[in-house]
């Protein structure tokens, strides 16, 4: 069976049964679902979804979470009303299929909800969150958007940009210790380029016996192992945000 090879393990962990507190809106050409704190803020946080698209519960609940913690969040459809991957697809196809989704290709995207979040938002201090391709996404943007003012990559996934790492903006990467995709050579290479070529604030945390997705795709109250760590994970990514927006 060609679904025995799998490029990437995101089917590992739980699709969350969450409705969202936000809103779906249209911004230009995207889709986007927007959850806005109960106090005015001009601080935003962009979130960039996994293979699994925008719509996920599980991302709308980090999105939602954000606003909680007192962001204007927002999780445009990246991949701009193509399908997003499925559980039933083949991943012999996954490959062709990611042809087409590229993360370093989601500038004119990032520009569009630059330009909403600041002018009918009032956000002014902006950054970005991402997971899996989302993280790797973060990752680009930390290396060549000059309007955020900060990103967290979690699971990104390396290989997509193995030679760039003269970061512009504080950056903290998030990984889990057994993740299938990223092997901690990587991320240990990682480390060493970002210790020689990095000029800005970065971090790199590696989560103990933590698989791929676990800080949004695992539920706390069916993993009570790996509670603290995904509660760690969170509480890490919003105090990185709190200091650097």
């Amino acid at each position: 069976m060609a679904n025995e090879l799998k490029p990437c393990p995101c089917d590992i962990g739980d699709r969350f049964d969450y409705g969202g507190r936000g809103q779906e809106v249209q911004v230009e050409h995207i889709q986007a679902y927007v959850c806005k704190p109960s106090v005015t803020t001009d601080k935003a946080v962009i979130v960039i979804h996994d293979i699994f698209g925008w719509q996920l519960p599980n991302t709308r609940y980090i999105t939602d979470m954000l606003a909680t913690n007192g962001y204007i969040a927002i999780c445009p459809d990246f991949f701009v009303g193509q399908e997003a991957w499925k559980l039933s697809n083949d991943w012999a196809s996954f490959d062709d299929w990611l042809k087409t989704r590229n993360a370093s290709k989601i500038d004119k995207e990032v520009d569009v909800i630059l330009k909403y979040l600041k002018e009918q938002c009032g956000a002014k201090k902006i950054g970005a969150i991402g997971f899996c391709w989302g993280g790797a996404a973060v990752q680009h943007l930390m290396l060549k958007n000059p309007h955020l003012k900060t990103g967290v990559s979690l699971y990104g996934v390396i290989k997509f940009f193995e030679d760039r790492f003269s970061l512009l903006h504080p950056t903290f990467f998030i990984f889990a210790e057994k993740d299938e995709v990223i092997p901690l050579d990587q991320v240990t290479l990682l480390e060493q380029k970002l210790k020689q070529n990095c000029k800005v604030d970065y971090e790199v945390k590696i989560y103990p016996g933590q698989t791929h997705g676990f800080v949004h795709r695992k539920r706390e109250d069916i993993n009570p192992q790996d509670k603290p760590y995904i509660e760690e994970g969170r509480k890490d990514m919003i105090n990185w945000l709190n200091k650097y927006l």
